[in-house]
């Protein structure tokens, strides 16, 4: 079973399109995005996603997904 990366689509919307593109192209990753993953305070002040119910949090979308695979690599 892959890694479950999760997306609210408001956040991909303010800047996180980019890291969703480059992580939904990975095989072994299984990315998604829902309508609100009810994080509105985090998701109105910066990018995130939910990886396998872990919040990562970034600046950038490059920093994202850089967070993104580094806490994937510290955690499976």
């Amino acid at each position: 079973m892959n890694p479950l990366i999760e997306f609210c689509v408001n956040n991909i919307i303010s800047g996180s399109q980019e890291a969703f593109e480059i992580l939904d192209k990975d095989p072994d990753l299984d990315v998604v995005d829902y309508g609100c993953l009810r994080n509105c305070g985090l998701c109105s002040q910066m990018l995130y996603a939910v990886v396998e119910g872990e919040r990562i949090m970034a600046d950038t979308p490059e920093e994202l997904v850089s967070n993104i695979y580094k806490h994937l690599d510290e955690t499976l």
